[in-house]
């Protein structure tokens, strides 16, 4: 079992940036991939970033061009780099480990952009 634990989410205003953080522990060998998604009030989990054991990433449409995703595989942890925030970016963020057909969650962080 794969356990996740997020850091990093906050206020921020409209243009500013954040840094967000997905610690893996436990059974962590042989993890295909990670990913960071979002739910924001009212609406569905969504994909924003993921990386696979390989390096291949992938990004919403939404978040090309202003969201980064990369990973410390010596430190086992996952980043989300958000620049240029927008207010409609305000949602609660969840890291994902996919390993064998299994998914693990973090508890969330909440990201909340100010207009």
């Amino acid at each position: 079992q794969v356990q996740l634990v997020e850091s990093g989410g906050g206020l921020v205003q409209a243009g500013g940036s954040l840094r967000l953080s997905c610690a893996a522990s436990g059974s962590i060998f042989s993890i295909n991939a990670m990913g960071w998604y979002r739910q924001a009030p009212g609406k569905q989990r969504e994909l924003v970033a993921a990386i696979t054991s390989g390096g291949r990433t992938n990004y919403a449409d939404s978040v090309k061009g202003r969201f980064t995703i990369s990973r410390d595989n010596r430190k086992n942890t996952v980043y989300l780099q958000l620049n240029t925030l927008k207010p409609e970016d305000t949602a609660v963020y969840y890291c994902n480990a996919l390993k064998l057909g299994r998914e693990s969650w973090g508890q969330g962080t909440q990201v909340t952009v100010s207009s």
